[in-house]
């Protein structure tokens, strides 16, 4: 790929990328993919979680449903490789991909031919591969900087939406806790400071998040009213 190319797609996959919530973001990633890079007609995300589970999100193809759970099922292919081990993975042709031989199969059978898997993220507790597929022999040989750009961004964006998530978990957060508060303001005629620190002493003593410990006392509140309303 030329230099007018790669900034072409460059502009293009910055426009692509739109920042949103986390489902959005990944979503955009994948349709991205698609159209930006050469020769890639499918595109997914492989999540594995902290238990070892690997998940797939956001396919731009249900046959990928089945293409990915063979790799999971077998322990081989691209995707399973740069989710769990290696960062960056390419089969140019699975056909002869000597590394691959069962899994080959499968792909070979949809009419994929060359796949690709570029590690996205490592979280705590989960991490992430990008998984190209085309259907084209020989495709990702030459993939080099535009695949590097675009895990680049990708990762930017993934980053921007679990701040966003983030922020919105801290808010309802401490709305639940608030809601907290005063209910036992209005319960035990306290004032706001007492009420939260009495909420703290029960955290403490119960050995329960604070925000879990809210959490339970809002849903049980809301509960009482519910049956109230019904028995009324």
């Amino acid at each position: 790929m030329d230099d007018a190319a790669l900034l072409g797609a460059a502009q293009l996959l910055a426009k692509s990328l739109t920042p949103g919530d986390l489902d959005h973001t990944l979503s955009r990633i994948t349709a991205a993919a698609v159209e930006v890079l050469p020769e890639v007609q499918y595109a997914s995300i492989t999540v594995k979680h902290s238990d070892g589970r690997l998940e797939t999100v956001a396919p731009t193809d249900d046959v990928l449903w089945g293409v990915d759970a063979a790799q999971y099922e077998l322990q081989e292919g691209p995707c399973y490789q740069a989710a769990t081990d290696t960062a960056h993975v390419i089969s140019p042709d699975l056909a002869v991909d000597e590394r691959f031989p069962k899994y080959a199969e499968t792909a070979v059978a949809v009419g994929i031919r060359a796949q690709m898997g570029l590690r996205l993220f490592d979280a705590p507790k989960s991490q992430g591969a990008l998984n190209l597929y085309s259907q084209t022999p020989g495709a990702f040989e030459d993939l080099s900087s535009l695949g590097e750009l675009f895990r680049h961004q990708s990762a930017m964006a993934i980053e921007y939406a679990n701040e966003i998530q983030n922020l919105q978990e801290a808010l309802r957060t401490r709305r639940t806790i608030g809601q907290a508060v005063g209910i036992l303001m209005e319960r035990y005629t306290l004032t706001d400071q007492r009420a939260f620190a009495f909420l703290t002493r029960l955290s403490q003593h119960g050995n329960t998040k604070l925000r879990r410990l809210a959490e339970e006392l809002v849903a049980d509140v809301q509960r009482k009213g519910e049956q109230g309303t019904g028995q009324g």
